[in-house]
């Protein structure tokens, strides 16, 4: 395909390669100098290109922000959804649990750019992060969907504090394993799943 030749989306393939490129530089940089220092100009030298690109694709610096978060976060929909699918419905809060864990302790770049973003939307008051419903309600859909395949009634508000509490026990074993690399992340995971099973 040419250079130049105009996708769907209305890039060409050499914008959508920059874009790429300069989305990738931020969160390597989010992550290891946090996302203040995050400036055009360092998000620029971090991606080996002009200021004046980075501005080109994103205009401001709240753009490319949000645009390497929205990524980081894509990709882990992305894997988490894959590996729930791969299951039986009654598994599928174990395995939501699993591709959490080993999806944030493989990228500890993407980790980090999470944390991030949540420290610096807190201190603003502002809302980069999903609203808190929208963390912990894929949870609590499964777990209903796996209470209600046993045969059993379906009690939506224990379930959402179930849902709540793991999402928390996740953020605690992915901080700790960033604090310390050699922290047995995928032990702790089975924890979880164990007491997840026995409160289901």
């Amino acid at each position: 395909m040419p250079a130049r030749a105009s996708e769907s989306d209305g890039l060409t393939r050499i914008e959508r390669e920059r874009r790429a490129q300069i989305i990738a530089a931020t969160i390597t940089l989010v992550a290891e100098r946090g996302y203040p220092a995050a400036s055009l100009s360092r998000i620029a030298q971090a991606a080996g290109v002009a200021k004046g690109t980075v501005v080109y694709h994103f205009t401001t610096k709240d753009a490319v922000l949000a645009a390497a978060y929205q990524q980081v976060l894509t990709s882990l929909v992305t894997h988490v959804a894959e590996q729930v699918e791969t299951v039986p419905i009654r598994h599928a809060p174990q395995a939501y649990v699993r591709a959490m864990l080993e999806h944030l302790t493989g990228h500890p770049d993407h980790a980090r750019t999470i944390v991030q973003v949540g420290l610096a939307s807190a201190a603003n008051g502002g809302r980069v992060r999903p609203p808190s419903q929208e963390r912990w309600a894929p949870l609590a859909t499964l777990l209903g969907e796996a209470v209600a395949a046993s045969g059993r009634t379906v009690n939506t508000d224990k379930l959402r504090t179930l849902a709540v509490l793991v999402g928390g026990m996740i953020d605690a074993v992915v901080a700790e394993f960033l604090d310390d690399p050699t922290y047995d992340a995928d032990a702790a995971a089975e924890q979880i799943v164990d007491l997840l099973t026995h409160e289901l």
